[in-house]
């Protein structure tokens, strides 16, 4: 076995499960914004929803396990499970760290939905878009492949996209709003 192997599992299982993130948060948005009415949306789109979120945790375990697992840059659990306790870039560590928690939170939380009153939820479901964002950060200043031109275009293209959506989510909130408060009526 290659002498990087863990290496290398790490550095694609994180980059899949920022890419699957970015998945959840699109799916998510286009879920919100009633993009699908809700007397006519299929349940497969809100169980792919829940799908690609599983994944995405299932990713980012793999991802702690190869950074463990590979000799080069020495890293112990409580490196990855505490914000600044890494000495390998331990800023940059600590976004992939709170990430996680975060990441776990939400999933925790989706999963206990019917149990939890729906503001709640909601308000917790909401730190999927932090999470977004620290994962985004965590990947441009603690990976290695940050120099290069594939790693750039795609990260260009992900924060454009779910930028673009959260603004096309946030302008558009009142408007669905706005329309359920005059079917009520």
């Amino acid at each position: 076995m290659n002498g990087q192997f863990w290496w290398y599992v790490a550095r694609a299982s994180g980059i899949v499960a920022w890419l699957l993130l970015t998945a959840v948060v699109l799916w998510g948005i286009v879920l919100s914004t009633k993009a699908f009415p809700e007397h006519r949306r299929p349940i497969w789109l809100l169980d792919l929803h829940r799908w690609l979120g599983g994944l995405t945790v299932g990713f980012v375990a793999i991802h702690l396990v190869a950074l463990v697992a590979d000799s080069y840059v020495t890293f112990t659990l409580a490196d990855l499970a505490i914000p600044y306790a890494s000495d390998w870039k331990p800023g940059a560590v600590a976004l992939g760290v709170i990430a996680a928690w975060s990441l776990i939170v939400v999933e925790a939380t989706s999963l206990a939905m019917k149990r939890l009153p729906r503001k709640v939820w909601h308000a917790i479901h909401l730190i999927s878009y932090l999470t977004f964002w620290l994962t985004t950060l965590h990947a441009a200043f603690a990976g290695t492949d940050r120099s290069t031109l594939l790693y750039q275009a795609t990260a260009a293209l992900s924060v454009l996209v779910v930028t673009w959506a959260v603004i096309y989510r946030l302008t558009h909130q009142k408007a669905v709003r706005h329309v359920r408060s005059r079917a009520r009526s």
